[in-house]
């Protein structure tokens, strides 16, 4: 398995470690609920270093990206962070992804750990105009500081003023004595924080740094486990699960990140943009149970005489609501929130509803 900059102290730490794309990542340190409440309440940190990160240079930098992914990244400028996706040839996902807007014509782009090959290819691959490709992932360690203590945290350590930094926009500077550190406002949980890009040699001089300023706080290591029920809470989508391959924007509730703009001509366009004109069979859900039960990938789902409508990609406890919570598709006529399905949990047919998410009030 690979390993990441932190693994060692992972280890140290106790970790219940597990393969996870390929890396041996932590799972969970004190139990899934309790980290998950940390972020919530307090801060946390996140080894996210698995996550792979490609340069995207030169004059025909833009111009490639506006032909690989679904978004407008034309509308970006330095400083700038953007969620958008590849679509494949055939309706599909290959993969969703961050578009950082590091200056003109030089873009990161932020992808899955588990895709990061594959990705890859695909944009090795795309490149017709030129654009110069470099695969940094090996080369970039990460961390994801979560939680509303996040920023009386890392502000110790740091002269950049991080109030300064909105939703979606980074960056650079000196933190904890390291120059040229990625300091960026994405979030995958839902309770605010900051993303640190750096070099693998400063790992753990940032490490040491973030848990002594977070100390006051309760900070605490968090692991994967938390970091899905974290974003399950607010719906935020998990490749693999809710989307692939075989999943379309449109279907997944993504058509707020595929812009038909004048001449934006990504892969597999005119097919998605007949989805949006003329509608899907299915939709990307979210859904709360109504009976005790908790949703678990691959599970059916049907309407309340029985017949499968669709199936669960994601479900958990919540670990703030103590009910069950999912995502899944269904039949586009039962997408509407308060439409009233079930779940069959091995034959018990369990009652729920489609709501909105975040499920996390």
């Amino acid at each position: 398995m690979k390993t990441t900059p932190f693994t060692e102290k992972h280890i140290a730490l106790g970790a219940k470690m597990h393969e996870f794309a390929g890396y041996n990542m932590p799972i969970e340190y004190s139990g899934i609920i309790e980290e998950h409440l940390t972020v919530c309440q307090g801060v946390g940190v996140f080894d996210v270093s698995h996550m792979g990160e490609f340069w995207v240079k030169g004059p025909s930098a833009l111009e490639f990206i506006q032909q690989v992914t679904s978004n407008n990244a034309a509308v970006l400028t330095p400083g700038k962070i953007q969620y958008t996706c590849f679509p494949n040839e055939d309706g599909g996902i290959v993969d969703d992804l961050l578009v950082y807007a590091y200056e003109p014509d030089k873009y990161m782009l932020v992808v899955n750990a588990a895709n990061i090959e594959k990705d890859w290819n695909w944009c090795v691959s795309h490149n017709t105009v030129g654009a110069e490709l470099e695969n940094s992932s090996d080369n970039i360690g990460q961390l994801a500081i979560q939680g509303p203590k996040a920023i009386d945290t890392l502000q110790k350590l740091t002269d950049i003023v991080l109030a300064d930094i909105p939703y979606y926009t980074f960056k650079v500077g000196e933190l904890a004595g390291v120059k040229n550190v990625i300091i960026s406002n994405t979030g995958y949980t839902g309770a605010g924080g900051f993303e640190l890009y750096f070099y693998p040699q400063d790992a753990e001089k940032i490490w040491n740094a973030v848990f002594e300023a977070g100390e006051e706080f309760g900070i605490k290591p968090i692991g994967l486990g938390a970091r899905d029920t974290l974003r399950l809470e607010m719906g935020f989508c998990l490749y693999g699960n809710d989307i692939d391959d075989t999943t379309s924007p449109i279907e997944a509730g993504l058509g707020w990140i595929t812009k038909f703009v004048d001449g934006k001509n990504f892969t597999n366009r005119a097919a998605l943009e007949k989805q949006k004109a003329e509608g899907v069979s299915r939709k990307l859900v979210g859904f709360e149970m109504i009976d005790r039960g908790i949703p678990r990938h691959g599970y059916p789902l049907t309407d309340i005489d029985g017949n499968v409508i669709g199936n669960v990609t994601s479900g958990t406890m919540s670990p703030t609501r103590k009910i069950g919570i999912g995502m899944g598709y269904v039949k586009t006529e039962f997408s509407k929130p308060g439409t009233e399905i079930c779940l069959d949990n091995r034959g018990r047919k369990l009652k729920a509803i489609v709501v909105k998410p975040p499920f996390r009030k």
